[in-house]
Order: structure tokens, then C-alpha cells, then sequence
């Protein structure tokens, strides 16, 4: 099997960084099914699908740090799940301050 690289103090942490309508988001709520409630950066709180390359691999629980691309119609109540940041990942967000009207700690 791999083995899993660690992301330390000395190494290179390579960050997801939101594009075009993007935005990054924390998780409030798993509903069940294959969705969950998140709190996102514009202010809207929006159910988010996640798509199955990602359920199958990830793990994603309340309070981690997502990004999100909100559908084309209906853009303030629906959204897709695109990536999940690592504990390290969403750190170094929090220190550069791109993470500013959430609150990743819940």
C-alpha cells in the first residue's frame, strides 16, 4: 500500500484555493443521504451534496473546513462539495486569513 505523507512544520502545505463562483465553507449538520448543512463564506447557509468520488474516500464531519460551488439555479440554498481541507490545510487558511466570517471550530 502508500503510505500516507505528513504535512509538517518543514514541509510544503499545498492549498485548494477557491476559483471563480467557489466559495469555502464549514460543515454544521450531516443530513443523511449523501448531504450536509454548511455555514459558507458569503453568508449563505446551504445544503450541500457530496459527490460520490468523494463520499467513498472521505470522511467528512461537522465542523471541517470545505469548499463548495453552488449550483447555477438555485445559488443561495444548494451547492456541491468540491474539496475537503486537512486539519493542516485549514490552519494555514485560518493563519492567512482567508477564513474570515466562519468559524471553522464548532
Amino acid at each position: 500500500m502508500y503510505k500516507k505523507r505528513e504535512e509538517g512544520e518543514n514541509g510544503v502545505i499545498r492549498v485548494k484555493m477557491p476559483k471563480n463562483d467557489e466559495t469555502i465553507a464549514v460543515v454544521t449538520a450531516m443530513l443523511g443521504g449523501g448531504r450536509l448543512e454548511a455555514k459558507c463564506e458569503d453568508g449563505f447557509t446551504r445544503i450541500c451534496r457530496i459527490p460520490g468520488k468523494i463520499k467513498k474516500r472521505l470522511w467528512i464531519r461537522p465542523g471541517y473546513l470545505i469548499l463548495v460551488k453552488p449550483w447555477s439555479v438555485q445559488k443561495e440554498e444548494r451547492a456541491d462539495v468540491v474539496w475537503l481541507y486537512s486539519k493542516a490545510q485549514a490552519d494555514w487558511l485560518k493563519r492567512k486569513g482567508y477564513v474570515k466570517n466562519i468559524d471553522p471550530e464548532l
